[in-house]
Parts: C-alpha cells; structure tokens; sequence
C-alpha cells in the first residue's frame, strides 16, 4: 500500500486541495484495538485501485487525536474507529467504519 502518513494537521488544507483534483481516502486507525487491525488488514489484502485513482492517508488516531477530532468537526463526520473518509472536491462523499468498509464500496464512488 502507498499510504502517506497523516501526521501533521497542515495537511488537512492540502488534502482538501489534493481532492479536487484525485479524490482522497482518510483511513483512521487505532493501533491499540484488536478489530481496527483486522479491518486495516482485510482493507489491504483486498484493496486493487490504481494510485492515481485514489489517494490513500493513513491516521493514526491515538498518537494523532488532535488531527482526528479535526478531520472529525471539519468534515461533520462522527469519530469512529477504524473509519475511512472519502473527500472529493473538498467534500466528504463516503465514510464507513468496522466492518462496512469494504473496497468493492470504494469503487462504486470513485
């Protein structure tokens, strides 16, 4: 996977920005829960759409809470975990978490 990691609230502008030209896919991540890692694995092991596509930013939400309850109050998205956000034209067009997030979903709307 070519995940860019989500580490600065800065990039939150440039996300936005980014998603007007190829959409944007936000995936939040809790490394200390059991069913965001089989989630996050089952997303990988599935996941076939070409880079320039779809861009993918990885969050890690425990190390990065602040950037999470941004995204979160920005997007007027409800903070679950794991989640994944998808932003087009600097509008979130889907957001799943657990085990809705399903990659065959993410094509059907990009």
């Amino acid at each position: 996977m070519n995940w860019i990691q989500f580490t600065n609230l800065n990039q939150l502008n440039e996300i936005i920005e980014e998603s007007k030209i190829t959409p944007v896919l936000i995936f939040k991540h809790s490394t200390r829960c059991g069913i965001s890692r089989f989630v996050l694995k089952n997303f990988e092991r599935e996941y076939d759409i070409p880079s320039n596509k779809l861009h993918l930013y990885f969050l890690d939400l425990i190390a990065f809470r602040d950037i999470s309850n941004e995204v979160a109050n920005k997007f007027n998205v409800r903070h679950k975990s794991p989640q994944i956000i998808v932003i087009q034209n600097g509008e979130v067009v889907y957001d799943e978490s657990h085990n809705q997030i399903e990659v065959c979903d993410l094509k059907q709307i990009i």
